[in-house]
């Protein structure tokens, strides 16, 4: 009977299926590798894309943030700008207002009675003088109720002291408070103008 060794065969087979196995075990991992150096490329890629996002959009904000600052400045100039423009209107429709309560004043002051000072708080006047009697003092209330200018006359006080020209004299000293009549800033009248005569 023959006897056939068969284990250089086998070994030989074995060396084979080792080499095999190396060979596709290390064509797997070159492809896991060259796989995940992929991923890790795109991923890069990604995240680098984000960060250029993000830097973009924080100089984007901090672009528009300059400009709301800047309208913020502006509408404060312009506010402010507006109640200057409204301060000189209202000097230059006011600015013959004084001019206006005295000539009103002279016109409806009647015989007796003697003005001793005028104060205008805003609208208000404060009118101090002397008379001669109450009728006197009713009549210039009624003048001033009549006045196209003026308006609400309304007697504060009044007190019999001695005339300042003569001791010895007794006078009415009285303290009255007006208003005067302006034009409204929504309806565009215009106070009306003393007439030439008007007593």
């Amino acid at each position: 009977m023959i006897r056939i060794n068969l284990l250089p065969h086998r070994e030989e087979k074995r060396r084979l299926r080792q080499k095999q196995f190396a060979a596709f075990a290390g064509i797997t991992i070159a492809f896991g590798l060259m796989a995940a150096f992929l991923v890790w490329f795109f991923l890069d890629q990604q995240v680098q894309q984000q960060q250029t996002n993000v830097n973009y959009m924080k100089t984007e904000i901090s672009k528009l943030d300059k400009q709301i600052e800047e309208i913020r400045k502006i509408r404060e100039e312009t506010a402010s700008l507006l109640a200057k423009k409204q301060v000189v209107e209202g000097l230059q429709s006011n600015r013959s207002e004084p001019v206006q309560l005295l000539d009103q004043l002279l016109r409806q002051l009647p015989e007796g009675v003697y003005l001793k000072s005028v104060k205008q708080t805003g609208t208000k006047v404060g009118v101090t003088g002397y008379a001669q009697s109450n009728a006197r003092v009713s009549t210039l209330m009624r003048n001033l109720g009549a006045s196209p200018y003026l308006e609400n006359p309304e007697l504060v006080e009044i007190k019999a002291v001695p005339a300042p020209a003569n001791p010895n004299a007794r006078v009415n000293e009285f303290l009255m408070n007006i208003s005067i009549k302006r034009a409204k800033a929504d309806d565009g009248k215009v106070a009306p103008k003393p007439a030439a005569g008007a007593k």
